[in-house]
């Protein structure tokens, strides 16, 4: 439903790409199910407070629930746009989907976990009560969370590299193949600096621990050069889009 509403029944996205996936299939239905799922699951009680002073701790973990439920509105987007550019339901996607969603769910705890012992216990920002981390599980700790960031994305990586081997099946035009890449290259650098958190943390020991997560600010000049990049590059389209 959610999908069917922004779609709108457009021909072509933002970006050029046609859509091909104007329907909401079961697969996609799943998934949105999950993801909702996966929402609730960051909620730390679904009972109502029965007091003011319950009422401010359950407030307090607003900040890392922003954050939490941010980054995971950020993966169910490139799930998003990837369905509704090319409408995929066969065997292998069905596959990479399916541990897409294992993954999800299974991140968000040490995701809001991390969250909050960012915000509440590093920042000093109202998070709640900081998690008890012992020094000594600081390097699992970043390990855990930048292995749960590389397998979400490199399952993303996957399924864009499978709509390029299926390209002609699914008649992409140059256009369309220039901005798969693109968005290939976006999913391939969450990985890159994910599995660079991992190097520093695993090898550099606790000390290391703070630079395996200050690594992840290399997100934003390295987004923004893929995005120049792309649209510099991108091949002019010289006939209207039909989708096949």
């Amino acid at each position: 439903m959610i999908r069917s509403i922004i779609s709108g029944g457009t021909v072509v996205d933002a970006h050029g790409l046609r859509v091909r996936g104007q329907e909401v299939s079961r697969v996609e239905a799943l998934s949105d199910a999950v993801f909702g799922f996966a929402i609730t699951l960051l909620v730390v009680s679904l009972d109502v407070p029965q007091s003011f002073a319950e009422l401010i701790a359950l407030m307090s973990g607003f900040v890392a629930f922003g954050a939490t439920f941010a980054q995971l509105l950020m993966i169910w987007y490139v799930h998003y746009n990837f369905f509704r550019r090319y409408g995929l339901q066969d065997f292998v996607t069905i596959v990479l989907n399916s541990v897409l969603l294992f993954v999800v769910v299974f991140y968000i705890y040490p995701l809001k976990f991390m969250f909050t012992l960012v915000f509440s216990g590093v920042l000093g920002v109202g998070s709640g009560p900081a998690p008890s981390v012992d020094a000594t599980n600081g390097v699992a700790l970043m390990v855990f969370y930048s292995l749960s960031v590389v397998v979400v994305y490199g399952v993303f990586v996957l399924m864009h590299w499978h709509a390029m081997r299926v390209r002609d099946k699914l008649g992409l035009d140059a256009l369309e193949v220039h901005l798969t890449r693109t968005a290939t290259r976006y999913c391939l650098i969450w990985v890159l600096v994910g599995s660079l958190s991992i190097a520093l943390a695993w090898f550099g020991g606790i000390r290391w621990v703070p630079y395996a997560g200050m690594v992840y600010g290399l997100l934003g000049p390295l987004q923004a050069w893929n995005g120049m990049r792309g649209g510099r590059l991108a091949p002019v389209r010289t006939e209207p889009p039909v989708v096949t």
